[in-house]
């Protein structure tokens, strides 16, 4: 995984991209610090409606109303 400093990658983006296309991790440091990763975005699929279903359980006092104190706490109270 190579290490790049900030001035390299503002200078050298497009060729970090195409690594980065290609498959390849790069650390980018400030300082020799490493502060971030560039690596390749990955799509996420479309959200399927029902997908959890059977996997969550709530118990009936889920839909209890909350105690007064709790209540004011999420009111800001």
């Amino acid at each position: 995984m190579p290490v790049v400093n900030v001035h390299q990658a503002k200078t050298h983006l497009s060729r970090l991209l195409a690594q980065v296309e290609s498959g390849e991790e790069i650390i980018i440091a400030r300082s020799g610090t490493p502060v971030a990763r560039l690596v390749r975005f990955q799509k996420q699929g479309k959200r399927q409606f029902g997908s959890m279903k059977g996997r969550v359980r709530l118990d009936d006092s889920f839909f209890d109303p909350l105690p007064e104190e709790e209540l004011a706490a999420w009111e800001g109270s």
